[in-house]
């Protein structure tokens, strides 16, 4: 019975390890999915956008996104390979256990089919028994011949249990393998690919240096229209922390006043004992209770807020970022491709603050406690200054970009008067 406690011991750690290598697995091939789903959008972006013979920044932060989508890609990858390389260490350790058990129990069964070999007539038996000395030395051997009879039994289905491990577990062990050596075909494939698109990409930087003037000149535009927005949303931010200033001098100098008449002093004197120290502007943005409490929630939903588009990928990343050979760009959103028109909708429940035009396009500012999410590039809107908006609520549609034909929603997000990059709240 021993034996077949550390069976069933080994296959119940088993049990657990696989069923946590297939949650992992299976978030990491999801992972990979969705990988190649966008980088198939961006092929098929990059193909319609090829046939303008004009290149574009729009063209060079795509082919960028594409090469950083694949190497993590690879990364992914490579996760997956040493899961796997775990997965199989294990299965061979827990393989010679159970080698090293079934030798043992077979070395046990030997003894106990030559023990019966010697005993195997029931004259025998009968000897065994007669030869006791007393009645419960025969009745013990009565129990011991039994027992014998049954543990030989259980000797041999145990053998044939663990035989059939030894059998799944090689199964198992020769599948991982083969799955091992798929993902390393993958990648072996993806490193030729980037170094195809790199090559690619090389061609096209060297045709924007020849370009080199009306590149800067539409990254110096873009730039502009960028420091306009950037203005813009500080301004209308600045102006709601003022705001949320003012309302609490106001709450504090009347509470002043009612002290003043209800202890005798002026106003002066009351001050004087109770100052005012000054809050930060994220403190001042979450001084109510319901402010408080939207900017707790919007805080405890980091890594699971929606995207503002149903579907889409990132072109351009948060902070700077190198283009061409001495251009750098710093970017306090990200920019998403989207279907042409596509609804732009609120990634959580909040307040409209702002609504402005900048070049022909929208704006929107919406307010979360002291969280504060901007979209821009809309053709269209849908709310207005001021109104109250659900998490999910469309806010406009997505501008459509009469050079290429693409939409491109920029997407910010800001705590208080600091921008923050979005990537990390949105879910996967």
């Amino acid at each position: 019975m021993n034996f077949m406690r550390v069976i069933l011991s080994a296959f119940v750690v088993f049990l657990a390890s696989a069923t946590g290598f297939a949650q992992s697995s299976a978030e990491l091939k999801k992972q990979r999915e969705r990988l190649n789903r966008e980088i198939e959008q961006l092929n098929q972006s990059l193909k319609t956008t090829s046939s303008d013979r004009s290149l574009s920044l729009k063209q060079v932060n795509a082919l960028n996104m594409q090469l950083r989508l694949r190497e993590q890609k690879i990364s992914t990858i490579n996760s997956e390979i040493r899961l796997i390389n775990s997965q199989i260490a294990s299965h061979n350790k827990t393989i010679q256990n159970l080698r090293n058990q079934l030798a043992k129990l077979r070395k046990d069964y030997e003894n106990m089919v030559l023990f019966a070999f010697r005993n195997r007539n029931a004259y025998n038996k009968m000897m065994f028994i007669f030869a006791s000395k007393d009645f419960n030395q025969a009745f013990k051997r009565v129990k011991y011949l039994q027992q014998f009879n049954e543990s030989r039994k259980e000797r041999a289905k145990e053998i044939e249990d663990t035989q059939k491990a030894i059998a799944l577990k090689v199964a198992q062990l020769e599948a991982n393998k083969k799955e091992q050596a798929a993902l390393l075909a993958e990648q072996q494939e993806e490193r030729k690919v980037i170094a195809q698109e790199q090559g690619a990409e090389s061609k096209i930087l060297q045709a924007l240096t020849q370009q080199e003037k009306q590149f800067k000149q539409e990254l110096q535009k873009k730039q502009q229209e960028d420091e306009r927005l950037a203005r813009a949303i500080r301004t209308a931010i600045q102006r709601e922390i003022e705001e949320q200033r003012r309302l609490e001098e106001e709450a504090r100098q009347a509470a002043l006043a009612l002290e003043a008449e209800r202890t005798g002093k002026t106003v002066k004197e009351v001050e004087a004992e109770n100052p005012s120290v000054r809050k930060s502007d994220t403190e001042v943005l979450a001084n109510t209770p319901a402010a408080a409490k939207l900017s707790a929630d919007f805080a405890g939903n980091r890594g699971r807020l929606p995207w503002p588009v149903q579907q889409g990928f990132i072109t351009q990343g948060f902070g700077r970022h190198t283009v061409g050979r001495n251009v750098t760009v710093n970017n306090s959103g990200i920019k998403i491709r989207t279907s042409n028109n596509a609804p732009v909708q609120a990634i959580f429940d909040g307040t409209v603050r702002t609504v402005g035009n900048m070049t022909g396009v929208y704006f929107v500012l919406v307010q979360h406690g002291k969280y504060f999410s901007v979209y821009q590039n809309l053709g269209s809107l849908a709310v207005k200054r001021g109104q109250t908006v659900q998490r999910g609520q469309t806010l406009g549609t997505a501008s459509v970009d009469p050079t290429d034909g693409t939409s491109e929603v920029h997407f910010e997000l800001w705590e208080g008067a600091t921008p923050i990059n979005p990537e990390p709240w949105l879910a996967k």
